[in-house]
């Protein structure tokens, strides 16, 4: 696995997100998600495990790497499209735009996304960032409607976004060779009903 670097002074150097998510990720491939206890991360790491907690506050928010920042992006997304463009078409293309990772993101995403959806000690843990998730597309919806994002409208919206990804999520993670913004973009069309 990783060897701990280590300062002049014997201290640990410093670390990111990134090489934190790295070597999780690699045990979790080898050991299993709940095999593999936060301390052994932070030892492959070559941190301390309170170091590790200020950048992640649990083991169960590793695998979503800076999700809040990941939401602080999907709402400026949805925020910069045309006032005059339709509802569901800002929130469609929004959706699809979000769900676009790079090839060579690491770690890869479907391997992330395996670990999120498939893992069932992650599953009570991902209702918090879905609700996270969902919130973006209520207050969006809710500005260009005039309505709360607590009313239906914003609310079910956010719901049957979440729904129709989780959907193309879950048949890209069958077939991994097919587009997952395609398949996102062929689950979306069905939100045009919701908001037209």
């Amino acid at each position: 696995m990783t060897t701990t670097r280590r300062t002049a002074l014997g201290r640990p150097s410093a670390t990111t997100h990134a090489e934190i998510e790295r070597v999780a990720f690699a045990l979790f491939e080898e050991r299993g998600f709940d095999a593999t206890p936060l301390e052994l991360i932070a030892a492959e790491v070559g941190v301390g495990r309170r170091t590790l907690f200020r950048y992640y506050p649990s083991k169960n928010d590793i695998p979503w790497g800076l999700f809040d920042r990941t939401v602080e992006d999907f709402a400026a997304l949805l925020d910069a499209a045309p006032l005059d463009a339709p509802l569901w078409e800002t929130v469609h293309h929004g959706v699809v735009a979000f769900n676009d990772f790079p090839r060579d993101a690491d770690p890869p995403h479907e391997q992330r996304m395996r670990l999120i959806l498939r893992t069932p000690a992650l599953q009570a843990h991902s209702v918090l960032r879905y609700r996270q998730w969902r919130e973006v597309i209520a207050a969006y919806v809710a500005r260009r409607t005039g309505a709360s994002p607590s009313d239906l409208q914003p609310r079910t919206v956010g719901h049957v976004s979440l729904a129709l990804s989780l959907a193309a999520y879950d048949r890209w993670l069958d077939d991994p060779s097919a587009s997952l913004p395609g398949l996102v973009d062929e689950a979306m069309q069905g939100l045009r009903a919701h908001l037209d």
